[in-house]
């Protein structure tokens, strides 16, 4: 189905892997054939295994040191959109035909995020020293990951690393825009929720006491909701500490489970799958990410049995990456990519149906490309329909709780108005 062998002997995903082996970053300054000083950073094993390297490179190191953990740190966090904006950036510049090393410091010019410059600036004194584009990011796998540098690896190969950007950076703009879509339907909620829950725990522990002094001089039986209202405002005053407890412990709790428990994490994505409304949320948004991915990877000239190595980290979902990796074994024995796809049960009819199509005519990556389109739009529509469906959803919720309070409050006061009147 298409281009299923490698188009050469070792495909651009499996020599960033070999490039991105777990090295230290040193820093090195020396002079080379020339007898012009350069500095840079370079991955090795050790000192004296860079400068041999070095050596190789015809640049003899005065001074190799081993680069801080925290030189890109400490102020500012690097976002993934931050690597978006500067890989349009990128693409922008190349397509103006500015060189590869200006346009690095043009980019940077431009950059009010310090962390995002000293990034750009320490890629572009690697490319000033002989390093090439992919191997330079290569260095910096927090920022740029496999499939990041894999494809910037295959532009400069093939001669066409501006198109290569163009196509990385549409790339990372639409995944990061999913991303913001998918945070955007579960914050609102979470913040209502959230405060709806302070402002109940407040009204509990200061204003139903003050009510609870109030009615002891009634002298009279309190309404069976002001009781059970009066008894959870005592249960909440007594174990106040024990609850915060509880739910700081439950949070560290299944923070660490969802770090380190890959059975904990696999059963989350299983049960995010079948949630109602959230479930088809899910559904789409990872049809989404492998539809593009595999686009981007295979109109750059990835052979797609490794093209789908890349889709099954991309998926974000056990159920589906999965699915990719029995994909990827059914299509290195011979077998259509489409046939494959509906052979797992997990691929809609119309993703399947466009593939067949793009195998047929010889246009998967534009095919690929156009479920992409489609599912994110369903994701953005899912997005808006959940949050116009929540709003109204969130207030009843917020009325029941903070207007059921106060009428448990207020209604043996309207009791004693009746018998006084």
């Amino acid at each position: 189905s298409g281009r299923t062998s490698p188009c050469h002997k070792r495909s651009p995903l499996m020599a960033t892997a070999v490039l991105r082996q777990k090295n230290s970053t040193f820093l090195y300054e020396g002079v080379d054939r020339q007898g012009k000083k350069v500095k840079g950073e370079t991955a090795g094993k050790g000192p004296a295994l860079v400068r041999a390297e070095l050596r190789k490179q015809g640049i003899n190191a005065k001074k190799v040191v081993k680069k801080r953990e925290v030189s890109l740190g400490g102020k500012k966090k690097i976002k993934p959109m931050d690597i978006a904006v500067f890989t349009r950036q990128m693409a922008t510049m190349m397509k103006a035909g500015v060189p590869l090393v200006q346009a690095f410091e043009i980019v940077a010019d431009g950059l009010e995020h310090p962390t995002m410059k000293q990034l750009v600036l320490s890629l572009k004194t690697e490319v000033e020293s002989g390093s090439n584009f992919a191997t330079a990011l290569s260095k910096h796998p927090d920022q740029f990951d496999d499939l990041y540098c894999s494809l910037i690896e295959a532009g400069e190969q093939s001669g066409a690393l501006e198109t290569m950007l163009d196509r990385v950076a549409l790339y990372k703009e639409k995944s990061e825009q999913l991303k913001q879509k998918i945070k955007k339907a579960m914050k609102y909620p979470a913040t209502v929720v959230v405060a709806a829950v302070i402002v109940t725990a407040i009204l509990l522990l200061k204003v139903v006491p003050v009510f609870q002094d109030l009615f002891s001089g009634f002298g009279a039986e309190l309404p069976a909701f002001t009781v059970f209202v009066i008894g959870l405002s005592d249960g909440l005053q007594n174990n106040f500490l024990l609850i915060v407890v509880c739910i700081v412990a439950f949070a560290i709790g299944f923070s660490t489970l969802k770090k380190k428990s890959e059975p904990f994490r696999n059963a989350l994505d299983r049960l995010v799958l079948k949630l109602p409304i959230v479930g088809d949320l899910a559904f789409k948004s990872t049809i989404a990410r492998y539809a593009r991915t595999l686009s981007t990877t295979f109109a750059a000239g990835v052979p797609l049995i490794d093209a789908l190595d890349a889709c099954a980290g991309a998926t974000g979902n056990v159920v589906y990456r999965n699915a990719v990796y029995k994909v990827k074994e059914d299509v290195s024995t011979g077998q259509q990519l489409q046939f494959a796809m509906r052979a797992t049960g997990v691929f809609p009819a119309m993703a399947l149906q466009m593939t067949a199509i793009g195998e047929e005519s010889g246009a998967l990556d534009a095919m690929l490309e156009k479920v992409a389109i489609y599912y994110e739009d369903e994701v953005d529509n899912a997005v808006d329909g959940l949050t116009s469906m929540m709003e109204p959803l969130i207030m009843s919720v917020l009325g029941v709780l903070i207007g059921g309070l106060i009428i448990a409050m207020y209604l043996p006061i309207f009791q004693l108005g009746q018998v006084v009147g």
